[in-house]
């Protein structure tokens, strides 16, 4: 809103500085310095856009420059009140007419570039006749005008000059105001201004044709009052939002308004010639000519915009087409979406992705079989694209992950992007449950034994190190037991790989059967293996003796291999998991503690005891004493 009363600001200065300029400086001097300092400005703009703009504004500075050089000569000569006798009078008449010419002449050829910036022929030839057409109505009632006056007495050939000024004036005015509206909203203001301030211009040279006597208005020259201020406007126009935009907006789909517009200036031109005729006139050749002339236009007018809007039918037909293939040769499930939630379309191919028929889909509602722990999310963006929408906004598309019930009785996994479409919403979604299987799979290898399923050293250690910071919050310690089966390796070698791989994983499941549901068994790498006991509070960890005897006593039965049995033992070490000790730490005790089980015999159990101070947990029979020894459970 600041931007804004600050534009308006410098639109009543420059104004006001036009038109007290007309006060303190004569009409003969102050014009054609004010077009040379409006061609300044737009020279000045010019240098700072690119391309076609750039040539665009410079053409415009050269138009205004030329007037300049007619307003010099017709004001400083007086030649419209002085006969053509002599042969210098005749070179002057000549000079100012060139200088009319290359006004209007430079002027619309830049504002042709601007009609052709974009869009199609036929747009920017519909851009043209909607010039003509507000140029042609405004030109028949000048010629009235004129005409008017000299039924009143007046000189209409010594008016013939001012005419071309009125007619450069209404031509290019026509053509801005036709161009204004190729414009999107916010870069309109440049036009605006500049429609205005041809508006004004053409008022001044009105003025000098209907009142050349009336010089001045309460010490006011009206007619130099009207061009300075119109030169000034012109001058701050391009510096204005939307003053070096390329016509990026191609209407070629008209609205109602647009419609009707066009026939306007057909209707002013009839309600003029009826005034002139009840007033007892007569139509002569040059107001027939504009009259016809705009009665023309507005019928090729009609012709083009007929013909671009069968082309556009046809392009759009053949767009739809695209469409179509596209989206039946895609895998991808199209989806349009009304902003209420409503299914419009689906694409085909939610057949062999779903298993669903697309037209038992259209009409329903979202969230559309979508997992009940996913609808929040799934809705949520929804909800934000149709706030964007409502407030014309068109922010970016929305990713979103959920699972969708499919036909075939399962839950797939899908992907989706939401973003706006013109009907409402478009949601293109992908399958992607073999890839989020995969990603499942991969994680798991991750972090488990490929032979026996179990849990590996890393995702063992993570699990350690859970049980601690669990302890630390003030449950009972966990327990870790360090197994390594006693014999194995004289069975892998005299029964080959297979069996010693098929004796791991019998060994695995007897482990998984001897610990509670939640406890950790993990294979370390060859035949190790370790067991995380976890307690709740209160709980006695001396439980964990029966635990680890129950372990012992199911690894050393014998192995079914085939039609042979094997018979290995295990040694077990087991450590507490007391306070101040970290995951390495624990783990590196329950090795230390196997190592004294295998160093006294095998197929027994030993617990770590840290060099340190007898400490008793609570209640627990499992003790520390000094020395760092492992003892017999």
């Amino acid at each position: 809103m600041s931007k804004g009363l600050g534009q308006g600001a410098a639109l009543v200065l420059a104004g006001a500085a036009g038109a007290g300029s007309a006060v303190v400086v004569s009409a003969g001097i102050g014009v054609p310095a004010a077009h040379w300092a409006a061609a300044f400005s737009l020279l000045a703009r010019a240098r700072t856009a690119a391309g076609t703009v750039r040539l665009r504004l410079t053409l415009f500075a050269v138009s205004v420059a030329a007037g300049g050089l007619h307003h010099l000569i017709v004001d400083q000569t007086g030649f419209s009140r002085a006969p053509c006798d002599g042969v210098l009078q005749c070179v002057i008449r000549l000079m100012a007419a060139a200088g009319i010419v290359a006004c209007l002449g430079v002027a619309v050829t830049g504002l042709v570039m601007a009609a052709a910036d974009n869009g199609t022929t036929l747009t920017w030839l519909r851009r043209l006749l909607d010039g003509w057409l507000i140029s042609g109505s405004l030109l028949t009632l000048c010629w009235l005008l004129l005409l008017h006056r000299a039924d009143r007495g007046g000189d209409v050939s010594a008016s013939l000059l001012g005419l071309a000024r009125v007619v450069t004036d209404i031509l290019v005015l026509g053509l801005v105001v036709a161009l204004r509206f190729c414009l999107n909203r916010a870069e309109r203001t440049a036009t605006t201004v500049a429609a205005t301030a041809l508006a004004v211009l053409a008022v001044s040279d009105m003025l000098r044709i209907l009142l050349p006597g009336f010089s001045t208005w309460y010490g006011i020259p009206p007619a130099a009052a009207c061009s300075m201020t119109g030169l000034s406007l012109l001058g701050v126009s391009p510096w204005l939002p939307g003053g070096v935009s390329v016509t990026e907006l191609d209407q070629r789909m008209m609205s109602v308004i647009g419609v009707v517009a066009a026939f306007v200036p057909v209707a002013v031109c009839a309600l003029a010639l009826a005034a002139h005729a009840a007033a007892g006139g007569s139509v002569d050749m040059v107001m027939a000519g504009l009259a016809g002339s705009v009665l023309l236009a507005l019928g090729a007018r009609q012709g083009v915009t007929h013909a671009d809007h069968l082309r556009l039918i046809r392009e759009s037909a053949e767009d739809e087409v695209h469409f179509r293939t596209l989206a039946d040769g895609t895998s991808d499930v199209i989806t349009i979406v009304s902003l209420d939630g409503s299914v419009l379309y689906v694409s085909p191919a939610v057949h062999p992705a779903f298993g669903y028929r697309p037209e038992e889909l259209v009409g329903a509602a979202l969230p559309l079989f979508c997992h009940r722990d996913d609808v929040e999310k799934l809705m949520q963006a929804v909800r934000t694209l149709r706030q964007e929408a409502e407030s014309g906004i068109r922010g970016p598309g929305r990713r979103v992950s959920c699972r969708v019930w499919a036909a075939d009785g399962r839950w797939r996994h899908v992907e989706s992007t939401i973003s706006h479409h013109p009907r409402g919403m478009i949601i293109i979604s992908r399958d992607v449950s073999d890839r989020v299987a995969q990603q499942t799979h991969l994680e798991h290898l991750a972090f488990h034994d490929a032979l026996t399923g179990l849990p590996n050293r890393a995702l063992f250690a993570d699990r350690v190190a859970h049980a601690l910071r669990k302890r630390a919050a003030g449950a009972a310690p966990p327990v870790v037991l360090f197994v390594d089966l006693d014999g194995f390796k004289a069975v892998n070698d005299s029964a080959g790989h297979a069996a010693g791989d098929a004796l791991l994983i019998h060994a695995a499941h007897r482990l998984k059967a001897s610990v509670r549901a939640g406890d950790t068994v993990a294979r370390l790498g060859g035949d190790e293996f370790a067991a995380l006991l976890e307690w709740e509070a209160e709980t006695d960890p001396s439980n964990a003796k029966e635990v680890a005897h129950r372990i012992l006593a199911a690894l050393t039965k014998p192995y079914r291999l085939g039609d042979k049995e094997a018979l290995v033992s295990a040694s077990i070490g087991m450590a507490v998991g007391f306070p101040n000790v970290t995951p390495q730490e624990l783990l590196h005790r329950a090795d230390l503690a196997m190592y004294a089980a295998k160093a006294a015999g095998k197929g027994c159990i030993r617990t770590y005891h840290p060099p340190a101070a007898v400490c008793r947990h609570q209640d627990s029979d499992i003790d520390e004493t000094v020395g760092g020894a492992a003892s017999t459970l």
